[in-house]
């Protein structure tokens, strides 16, 4: 008797507990739903709803206004799906980003903003982002800047004589090195042959100007309705000098109020607005600081996995540490072959010659200290900064200012098609409450 009472006991818990199971799986399964398949991936419903709570947090803390919750939502996944993209092919690419490169750029951040980690941990908690979240956002912006960087930076051309006509045009215009915060706003054409598109997007345009002269928030429009990539930012580009501007509004932009928008502005990709938040500075540098710096390269490829390189370079910091000449490591082991052969000098360097990374590591370094490693786009580099100098080099740092200007530009021109090309490549299939967004199909005659 008691063992059959022990039976039914038995199957009633473990009824009970298969029931609950089920219930939390179901439960699950509801927060987890997918909203979107992209390629070979899946964006789920918890993916959304912690991205536009972070966007909401953010546009709040500014004082920007929100859009409505579904409008923003659609936006956000847009948003997602071309990450999702990018990533996929970083995966591909074979990219990756290490434990220590990720450490190494969050400490950075956390320094840059004046904080200590454990003050970076606790400013993000007080965001609603754990520094769990944070890392893999990171890692994946790192990820797509690099798949960008790749795509994007091979379509770019600079000739000498766009330096020139630069340098004779800034000249002309009188260029006093002011800088100026920007918002921007892009209405994209969706079928430029079209005349109907291209009037119905200009009259989108138009009209939101005009709420911005009525009073509506120049952010709140971006977060809105750009098509921009940093819409979602409230269009915020930084801090630019004018020899930073993009071509479309660089003849417009010294002569704005700030807090005024632009008329629209128009060129073969849509429609555009921006407005001047702030401005500064006002005064050519003539005096600049130089570093003469040497490096030694390791750069990932088809043979070299980019764990392979990370420890590479590691074992070269080690030698260098342990006494090993700089100079002949330069040449027998940097894939840098022109600086490699003359023991890793690059001689010289101005600001804006060298990619970000490597000149942030060129102010943080001690002359004389070997420094490192230090991941690029280029690869992982270990540098030294044998000498400092002030030097009068305004024709010199012009030119390379010129070109750092016109890269931009065209930077950010190609990074926009490039973006609507692989978005309109990509299969993408939306879900449950979004799956109106999904490109309406012919209907065929059953018949």
């Amino acid at each position: 008797m008691k063992a059959t009472v022990r039976h039914g006991l038995t199957l009633l818990l473990t009824m009970a507990m298969m029931t609950m199971s089920l219930a939390v799986q179901a439960e699950r399964k509801l927060l987890d739903r997918v909203v979107a398949i992209v390629d070979d991936d899946v964006i789920l419903q918890t993916q959304l709803e912690a991205r536009v709570n972070t966007i909401v947090g953010r546009l709040s803390a500014q004082g920007t206004g929100l859009p409505p919750r579904q409008m923003l939502e659609q936006r956000v996944l847009e948003q997602l799906i071309a990450e999702s993209v990018q990533l996929q092919m970083a995966d591909k690419m074979g990219m990756r980003i290490s434990d220590n490169e990720l450490n190494e750029t969050l400490a950075n951040i956390a320094r840059s903003n004046g904080m200590t980690m454990a003050q970076f941990e606790s400013q993000l908690a007080e965001e609603g982002v754990t520094y769990q979240q944070a890392r893999e956002q990171i890692r994946n912006e790192m990820l797509t800047s690099r798949v960008q960087q790749r795509q994007v930076g091979n379509r770019v051309r600079i000739t000498d004589n766009e330096v020139e006509n630069y340098l004779q045009a800034q000249a002309g215009a009188g260029s006093d090195g002011a800088e100026y915060r920007l918002a921007y706003i892009f209405i994209q054409v969706d079928e430029p042959g079209n005349e109907a598109s291209v009037r119905q997007a200009r009259n989108l345009a138009d009209n939101l100007r005009q709420q911005i002269l009525d009073g509506r928030d120049f952010r709140e429009v971006a977060v809105a309705e750009s098509d921009a990539s940093n819409a979602l930012e409230g269009g915020d580009m930084g801090w630019r000098s004018e020899s930073q501007l993009p071509s479309l509004v660089a003849p417009v932009v010294p002569d704005l109020e700030p807090g005024v928008p632009s008329a629209v502005l128009e060129n073969n990709s849509g429609f555009h607005l921006v407005m001047v938040m702030d401005k500064r500075g006002g005064e050519q540098q003539q005096i600049i600081e130089q570093h003469k710096v040497r490096h030694i390269l390791v750069r990932p490829s088809a043979a070299v996995t980019e764990a392979q390189a990370e420890q590479r370079i590691r074992d070269i910091y080690r030698q260098l540490q342990d006494g090993a000449d700089f100079a002949e490591l330069a040449r027998e082991l940097s894939d840098d072959p022109v600086s490699g052969s003359d023991g890793g000098n690059l001689d010289w360097v101005s600001p804006g010659q060298m990619v970000p990374e490597f000149e942030q590591a060129m102010l943080d370094a001690d002359v004389g200290e070997i420094y490192g490693p230090v991941r690029s786009q280029f690869g992982w580099h270990i540098l030294q900064v044998q000498e400092r100098r002030k030097q009068d080099v305004t024709a010199e740092a012009r030119e390379s200012q010129a070109r750092q200007a016109i890269y931009q530009r065209k930077f950010e021109q190609e990074l926009q098609n490039w973006l609507r090309e692989v978005r309109d490549e990509a299969f993408v299939e939306f879900k449950g409450e979004f799956a109106d967004m999904n490109p309406q199909s012919e209907e065929t005659d059953p018949s």
